[in-house]
Protein backbone atom coordinates (compact mmCIF):
# COMPACT_ATOMS: atom_id res chain seq x y z
CA UNK A 1 0.00 0.00 0.00
CA UNK A 2 1.52 3.23 -0.92
CA UNK A 3 1.91 6.14 1.43
CA UNK A 4 -1.32 8.74 1.28
CA UNK A 5 0.05 12.10 0.03
CA UNK A 6 -3.29 13.86 -1.07
CA UNK A 7 -6.83 14.44 0.62
CA UNK A 8 -7.97 11.79 -2.05
CA UNK A 9 -5.07 9.04 -1.16
CA UNK A 10 -6.03 8.91 2.59
CA UNK A 11 -9.50 8.89 2.84
CA UNK A 12 -9.59 6.23 -0.19
CA UNK A 13 -6.53 4.60 1.60
CA UNK A 14 -8.27 4.74 4.90
CA UNK A 15 -11.54 3.36 3.36
CA UNK A 16 -10.06 0.56 2.08
CA UNK A 17 -7.72 -0.03 5.00
CA UNK A 18 -10.94 0.21 7.24
CA UNK A 19 -13.07 -2.55 5.23
CA UNK A 20 -9.95 -4.89 4.76
CA UNK A 21 -9.35 -4.93 8.50
CA UNK A 22 -13.56 -5.50 9.33
CA UNK A 23 -13.20 -8.44 6.88
CA UNK A 24 -10.14 -10.05 8.19
CA UNK A 25 -11.74 -9.50 11.40
CA UNK A 26 -15.28 -10.96 9.94
CA UNK A 27 -13.30 -14.15 8.49
CA UNK A 28 -11.86 -15.32 12.11
CA UNK A 29 -12.42 -18.54 13.66
CA UNK A 30 -13.93 -19.39 16.83
CA UNK A 31 -10.72 -20.32 18.11
CA UNK A 32 -8.61 -17.64 16.50
CA UNK A 33 -11.16 -15.09 18.79
CA UNK A 34 -10.47 -17.52 21.22
CA UNK A 35 -6.77 -18.05 21.78
CA UNK A 36 -4.36 -15.61 23.04
CA UNK A 37 -1.94 -14.29 20.63
CA UNK A 38 1.42 -16.23 21.11
CA UNK A 39 4.27 -14.66 19.30
CA UNK A 40 6.87 -15.88 21.71
CA UNK A 41 8.26 -18.52 19.41
CA UNK A 42 9.56 -16.33 16.81
CA UNK A 43 12.48 -14.34 17.51
CA UNK A 44 11.53 -12.03 14.42
CA UNK A 45 8.82 -10.65 16.41
CA UNK A 46 10.66 -8.89 19.51
CA UNK A 47 9.02 -5.55 19.32
CA UNK A 48 7.22 -4.84 22.08
CA UNK A 49 3.62 -4.87 20.90
CA UNK A 50 3.96 -8.14 19.78
CA UNK A 51 3.74 -9.62 23.35
CA UNK A 52 1.71 -7.09 24.85
CA UNK A 53 -1.06 -7.31 23.15
CA UNK A 54 -3.45 -11.09 23.74
CA UNK A 55 -6.20 -10.70 21.83
CA UNK A 56 -8.80 -8.68 19.42
CA UNK A 57 -9.83 -6.53 21.78
CA UNK A 58 -6.52 -5.32 22.41
CA UNK A 59 -6.08 -4.56 18.67
CA UNK A 60 -9.16 -2.77 18.65
CA UNK A 61 -8.52 -0.03 21.57
CA UNK A 62 -4.65 0.47 20.75
CA UNK A 63 -6.14 1.73 17.26
CA UNK A 64 -9.40 3.67 19.42
CA UNK A 65 -6.61 5.48 21.61
CA UNK A 66 -4.29 6.49 18.64
CA UNK A 67 -7.38 7.37 17.20
CA UNK A 68 -7.97 9.82 20.71
CA UNK A 69 -4.34 10.85 20.04
CA UNK A 70 -5.09 12.75 16.89
CA UNK A 71 -8.51 13.89 18.00
CA UNK A 72 -7.15 15.44 20.82
CA UNK A 73 -3.66 17.00 19.53
CA UNK A 74 -5.72 18.52 17.07
CA UNK A 75 -8.10 19.66 18.70
CA UNK A 76 -6.13 21.24 21.74
CA UNK A 77 -4.44 23.04 19.14
CA UNK A 78 -7.22 24.53 16.77
CA UNK A 79 -8.29 25.77 20.59
CA UNK A 80 -4.51 27.52 20.67
CA UNK A 81 -3.51 25.19 23.36
CA UNK A 82 0.04 24.07 22.31
CA UNK A 83 0.40 20.55 23.13
CA UNK A 84 2.52 17.79 21.45
CA UNK A 85 1.08 14.82 19.24
CA UNK A 86 2.33 12.24 22.09
CA UNK A 87 0.83 13.47 25.82
CA UNK A 88 3.16 14.29 28.40
CA UNK A 89 5.19 12.39 30.04
CA UNK A 90 5.66 10.38 27.09
CA UNK A 91 7.80 11.41 23.71
CA UNK A 92 8.35 9.43 20.81
CA UNK A 93 11.34 8.02 22.77
CA UNK A 94 8.84 6.49 25.49
CA UNK A 95 5.66 6.03 23.28
CA UNK A 96 6.02 2.18 23.97
CA UNK A 97 5.46 2.84 27.63
CA UNK A 98 2.53 4.95 26.44
CA UNK A 99 1.16 1.85 24.48
CA UNK A 100 1.65 -0.38 27.78
CA UNK A 101 -0.38 2.27 30.04
CA UNK A 102 -3.39 2.14 26.99
CA UNK A 103 -3.17 -1.80 27.22
CA UNK A 104 -3.75 -1.82 31.02
CA UNK A 105 -6.62 0.86 30.72
CA UNK A 106 -8.53 -0.93 28.96
CA UNK A 107 -8.37 -4.86 30.44
CA UNK A 108 -11.50 -4.51 32.03
CA UNK A 109 -13.22 -3.03 27.94
CA UNK A 110 -15.04 -5.82 26.67
CA UNK A 111 -13.99 -7.15 23.01
CA UNK A 112 -17.78 -5.64 22.04
CA UNK A 113 -17.41 -2.31 23.61
CA UNK A 114 -13.95 -2.29 22.06
CA UNK A 115 -15.18 -2.53 18.43
CA UNK A 116 -17.79 0.10 19.12
CA UNK A 117 -15.18 2.97 20.10
CA UNK A 118 -12.89 1.69 17.59
CA UNK A 119 -15.68 2.17 14.89
CA UNK A 120 -17.09 4.96 16.47
CA UNK A 121 -13.17 6.66 16.36
CA UNK A 122 -12.93 6.03 13.33
CA UNK A 123 -15.55 7.64 12.02
CA UNK A 124 -14.70 10.76 13.91
CA UNK A 125 -11.33 10.90 12.51
CA UNK A 126 -12.06 10.07 9.00
CA UNK A 127 -14.74 13.34 9.26
CA UNK A 128 -11.97 15.43 10.71
CA UNK A 129 -10.33 14.57 7.59
CA UNK A 130 -12.70 15.48 5.48
CA UNK A 131 -12.87 18.95 6.88
CA UNK A 132 -9.44 19.52 5.52
CA UNK A 133 -8.41 20.97 2.11
CA UNK A 134 -5.64 18.84 0.48
CA UNK A 135 -3.13 21.96 1.01
CA UNK A 136 -4.14 21.90 4.64
CA UNK A 137 -3.34 17.89 5.26
CA UNK A 138 -0.47 17.70 2.95
CA UNK A 139 0.88 21.14 2.89
CA UNK A 140 4.07 21.44 4.72
CA UNK A 141 3.95 24.73 7.21
CA UNK A 142 0.62 25.07 6.89
CA UNK A 143 -0.18 24.65 11.08
CA UNK A 144 2.57 26.24 13.62
CA UNK A 145 1.94 22.95 15.67
CA UNK A 146 2.46 20.02 13.12
CA UNK A 147 6.25 19.69 12.52
CA UNK A 148 5.96 17.87 8.98
CA UNK A 149 2.50 17.94 7.38
CA UNK A 150 -0.97 17.06 8.81
CA UNK A 151 -1.96 14.18 6.67
CA UNK A 152 0.81 12.40 7.83
CA UNK A 153 -1.16 11.93 11.54
CA UNK A 154 -3.87 10.79 9.99
CA UNK A 155 -2.09 8.11 7.12
CA UNK A 156 -0.41 6.84 10.74
CA UNK A 157 -3.22 6.54 12.64
CA UNK A 158 -5.88 5.45 10.42
CA UNK A 159 -4.24 3.50 6.99
CA UNK A 160 -0.84 2.56 8.15
CA UNK A 161 -2.49 1.60 12.00
CA UNK A 162 -4.87 -0.61 10.02
CA UNK A 163 -1.89 -2.35 7.84
CA UNK A 164 -0.54 -3.06 11.71
CA UNK A 165 -3.15 -4.64 13.00
CA UNK A 166 -3.67 -6.72 9.65
CA UNK A 167 -0.38 -8.21 9.84
CA UNK A 168 -0.86 -9.05 13.65
CA UNK A 169 -3.98 -11.00 13.39
CA UNK A 170 -2.88 -12.70 10.41
CA UNK A 171 0.23 -14.03 12.17
CA UNK A 172 -1.93 -14.87 15.08
CA UNK A 173 -4.15 -16.94 12.44
CA UNK A 174 -0.99 -18.30 11.27
CA UNK A 175 0.06 -19.48 14.78
CA UNK A 176 -3.63 -20.98 15.45
CA UNK A 177 -2.97 -23.28 11.94
CA UNK A 178 0.18 -24.67 13.82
Amino acid sequence: MPRAHSKEDLLKASNEQYQKLADLIASLTEKELNTEFDFSDDSKKSERHWSRDKNLRDVYVHLYEWHQLLLNWIAANEKGEAKPFIPEPYSWKTYGDMNVDFWQKHQNTSLKDAKKMFEESHAKVLKLAEKYSNEQLFGRGVFPWVNTDLGSYFVSVMPSHYDWAMKKLKAHRKNCEK
